[in-house]
């Protein structure tokens, strides 16, 4: 009986530091985003590391839109090497509160839709920080294939304001 409260103390201390970790992180996203101008290729600058693009490396996504105002998304990359194996997956988004266009839901499988938010953007539209509702997710995005390293330590500076743990981030080789 004794070790059951312990396991249920340990799995309630966790949950609360993960609560309160996440909680402290701002996820608030661009208050106006012109969907028919983020449009189009971007390149992956860095992210955190998650199992679906673990090893890819020349990353990129493209979204295109469609006549009912949903969009067709492809991720594409590449196994361990800019050589390697290409990688393609189709998925598509949608906003599904035009009060809040910035807040995506974006789906690769059926029904099943995660966040998709964009957290920053150029007002020229050539760089966007891409997160969700978690703080497990985390991209850096540009127009071109590599980022000026100034305007990369200005984004991440913002990221660390905002809680984002920058140390998590990996970069993502691009061909140039």
């Amino acid at each position: 009986m004794g070790k059951i409260i312990v396991l249920t103390l340990l799995i309630v201390i966790t949950m609360v530091s993960c609560k309160s970790q996440s909680s402290s992180i701002d996820k608030s996203v661009v208050k106006v985003l012109d969907i028919e101008k983020y449009m189009g290729k971007w390149y992956e600058i860095s992210r955190y590391d998650h199992k679906f693009e673990r090893g890819l490396v020349g990353v990129t996504a493209t979204y295109f839109l469609n006549d009912n105002g949903t969009v067709r998304v492809e991720n594409a990359g590449y196994k361990q090497t800019l050589d390697g194996k290409k990688s393609l997956a189709i998925g598509k988004a949608k906003i599904p509160d035009n009060n809040e266009p910035a807040k995506l839901k974006v789906s690769f499988f059926a029904f099943f839709y995660a966040d998709y938010f964009v957290l920053d953007l150029d007002e020229n539209y050539q760089w966007a920080v891409v997160g969700s509702s978690s703080d497990k997710y985390l991209w850096i995005l540009s127009r071109d294939p590599k980022m000026d390293s100034a305007l990369y330590s200005e984004i991440t500076g913002k990221l660390t304001k905002r809680g984002y743990d920058i140390s998590k981030l990996i970069q993502v080789k691009q061909k140039t």
